[in-house]
């Protein structure tokens, strides 16, 4: 499939490949000379996850590596043998830590006995995320979502399962090469660069290519979709909303109008600077509206409609709960709202009153 040319300041997004158009199992479609995208399959109700493939001299550069089901392991034997050639893995790549991304790194790895490339705090973090296999609910987690407005049912659902992570990822090498931002790599004698994003994941690396014009961009940059940002147990006045918005900011500033984005979920696409400037548009449109709506204290669970489009059923509440914490955690940071626990050890968000508020500022 040719691809269209790049437009120099695009004012919307744009599908050189065009829209829903996506390789088969065992295809690839050559993003741009050198660099195959392909997909995997996902057990989750977002179904697909993007990989690439960029060619490195007599071998192959995995950038994410689908999560650890036999269905995935039998497409990359696929991939292995077609348009691999029978060439190996020379570096496995994995921009986060998240199971969809870096579920398959440590078989990858082990196979080809290459090595892993990742930042060293999404590294450490799968590694101890892995740990929690079978374990038991800590005490914090649950108390953590009560505070946060969980029933019963929901916190049973919750304990059924914790400990999920590590079932999707398979055992992951006991050392890494680490990448951090600005690091540069050579892959097939061109540059690339490490661009690191924040909020989404901890350290998510993107890796740039300014000869190729091509960012992979992981779930750092999606086009159609925003990557979930949410507030966890393990650290429950984070503000990870804060730390995606600068790194999209930075990003937008960083990178040339005329990139070429190979996200993980969604097609490729032009308009990487209009992408996230909406994104930042949207969450600040959001934090708008939930400050509105906590003129008056309201539960976790009581400010889904500032922030969804849709009803938050069951299956959604885990999420739509972090997304929650951390757009009201970003509030309080800017001094715009206060927390505190009500008579029935449910957590209650406010606005802060405006005397209150300036003296913050």
């Amino acid at each position: 499939m040719s691809q269209t040319p790049a437009p120099e300041n695009p004012t919307e997004i744009t599908y050189p490949h065009g829209l829903k158009q996506f390789p088969g199992p065992g295809e690839t479609i050559e993003l741009a000379p050198g660099i195959h995208w392909l997909r995997m399959p996902l057990p989750y109700s977002l179904d697909h996850i993007n990989l690439y493939l960029v060619e490195d001299g007599d071998g192959w550069v995995v950038v994410d590596t689908g999560v650890n089901t036999s269905k995935v392991r039998d497409l990359w034997e696929q991939h292995f043998s077609g348009v691999m050639a029978g060439r190996p893995v020379t570096k496995v790549i994995v921009t986060h830590l998240h199971p969809d991304h870096v579920g398959l790194a440590g078989w990858l790895c082990r196979r080809f006995d290459v090595e892993l490339w990742m930042s060293r705090t999404d590294y450490l973090m799968c590694r101890n995320l892995v740990l929690d296999t079978d374990a038991d609910v800590p005490d914090e987690a649950i108390r953590f979502y009560r505070e946060a407005g969980f029933n019963e049912a929901q916190l049973d659902t919750y304990r059924r399962r914790f400990g999920g992570f590590g079932r999707d990822v398979s055992t992951l090498p006991a050392s890494f090469r680490r990448l951090e931002g600005g690091q540069e790599l050579e892959i097939g004698g061109r540059t690339w660069q490490a661009v690191v994003g924040r909020g989404h994941a901890p350290e998510h690396i993107c890796m740039w290519c300014a000869e190729a014009g091509v960012l992979l961009s992981g779930d750092q940059v999606l086009p159609r979709i925003s990557s979930n940002i949410s507030v966890h147990p393990t650290e429950p006045q984070a503000d990870p909303l804060s730390d995606w918005l600068e790194s999209c900011a930075r990003i937008r500033d960083q990178l040339p109008s005329e990139t070429l984005v190979g996200p993980a979920h969604n097609e490729p696409f032009y308009g990487l600077k209009v992408r996230l400037q909406a994104l930042i548009d949207e969450h600040e449109t959001d934090l708008g509206k939930l400050e509105e709506m906590i003129g008056e204290p309201k539960r976790p669970n009581e400010v889904f409609g500032a922030l969804f489009r849709r009803p938050i059923t069951d299956d959604l509440v885990h999420m739509a709960t972090g997304e929650s914490l951390a757009h009201l955690n970003c509030l309080i940071g800017r001094g715009l709202a206060r927390r505190f626990i009500g008579n029935d050890g449910v957590a209650r968000y406010e606005r802060m009153p405006s005397n209150q508020a300036n003296a913050a500022d």
